[in-house]
């Protein structure tokens, strides 16, 4: 089957779309990449996911809900006249507003009928709502992909908005949110005007704060055992106070914040196994030296298709696993009540 899988990541940088074909023989799944491309947000709309979305009025949360599913169409749709291609099925992850499963209470953002709507393809979207209502985290979606696509390799470690790993621990999927890393990281580097700390050079050239360091690893999120998952509403209201309130330069700050996701992983591996890692994150250089220090683990940095659009491929698999009728959401890692089949279909 050929599906095509759209992501939009908490640090909303832009949107990436990855059409691939996936099959099945003798139990084992395989995949080929064949067209994938990244679209920005044009500033207005960014602007929008980033902040202006969760102030809105019900009546122009709706309205925008409809208008972003439309602009993901039509994102659709230039990608399908671009490269030729017109798949069996669109999977689209939309972009979180709200993420609080304690309360049960989650939205993604990005009207799947709009897009089917636009399209003229079967769209599936709204993954995370039934994990949620039935118990669970309804995050992290990937780690049905990495055990099926990605198996070979002892940890599959995204670094994103937020960072999360996906390994096997004996019959299990395990898979849960590390810390938050460039929703934190982009967030200061917007305010001298950068979209992104490129290689890790702003940090590499300041000092870690020990006292901020001490605080940042003590946040309650760290104790807590999987599953758990983490959202914009932690972070403003737990790490942002911290940092911003620190009072150290720029360089500093960054270089302390690296070291605390470094910290976090290296809680999390054993040292000595393969982590393949993806997301923008794999390209931070700094970051990635940093890990490796710290877990004493090899880290292995795939083919850039893998590394841009990885979760944008899962996505696409996800839409395979619907329309097979299997199981997206996984209960060893996000800890509903049972497996469950995530997501609402729209068909024109």
């Amino acid at each position: 089957m050929q599906s095509i899988g759209l992501m939009s990541g908490t640090s909303v940088d832009g949107l990436d779309v990855c059409c691939a074909t996936f099959d099945c023989r003798g139990g084992k799944w395989t995949f080929t990449i064949d067209c994938a491309k990244g679209y920005g947000y044009p500033e207005d709309l960014a602007r929008k996911l980033r902040a202006d979305v969760q102030r809105m009025s019900a009546l122009e949360f709706v309205a925008f809900h409809s208008a972003y599913g439309r602009f993901l169409g039509e994102r659709v749709n230039d990608f399908m006249a671009e490269f030729g291609v017109r798949p069996d099925i669109v999977a689209s992850h939309g972009s979180t507003v709200f993420h609080e499963p304690e309360k049960k209470l989650m939205f993604q953002i990005g009207d799947g009928a709009a897009i089917a709507a636009e399209t003229g393809i079967p769209t599936v979207s709204d993954f995370r709502r039934l994990d949620i209502m039935l118990g669970g985290q309804g995050a992290p979606l990937v780690p049905v992909g990495d055990n099926l696509l990605f198996g070979d390799y002892d940890y599959c470690l995204n670094i994103g908005g937020f960072s999360n790993i996906s390994y096997r621990k004996g019959e299990k999927r395990i898979a849960f949110d590390i810390s938050p890393v460039n929703y934190v990281i982009n967030r200061f580097c917007r305010s001298i005007g950068l979209e992104m700390d490129r290689d890790g050079e702003l940090a590499a050239g300041g000092r870690v704060c020990e006292v901020l360091l001490k605080r940042l690893n003590a946040l309650d999120y760290y104790a807590r055992p999987y599953p758990k998952s983490l959202g914009r509403e932690w972070v403003e209201n737990r790490v942002f106070p911290l940092l911003d309130s620190a009072g150290l330069p720029l360089e500093d700050l960054l270089r302390t914040y690296y070291e605390h996701c470094a910290e976090q992983l290296a809680r999390v591996v054993e040292p000595g196994k393969s982590i393949l890692v993806t997301g923008g994150g794999a390209y931070n250089k700094f970051l990635l030296r940093r890990m490796k220090e710290k877990t004493g683990c090899e880290i292995v940095v795939p083919e850039p298709a893998i590394v841009e659009y990885k979760e944008a491929l899962i996505f696409a698999f996800l839409g395979v696993l619907y329309l097979l009728d299997r199981p997206s959401c996984l209960s060893s890692v996000t800890g509903a009540a049972r497996d469950n089949i995530g997501g609402m279909l729209f068909k024109v």
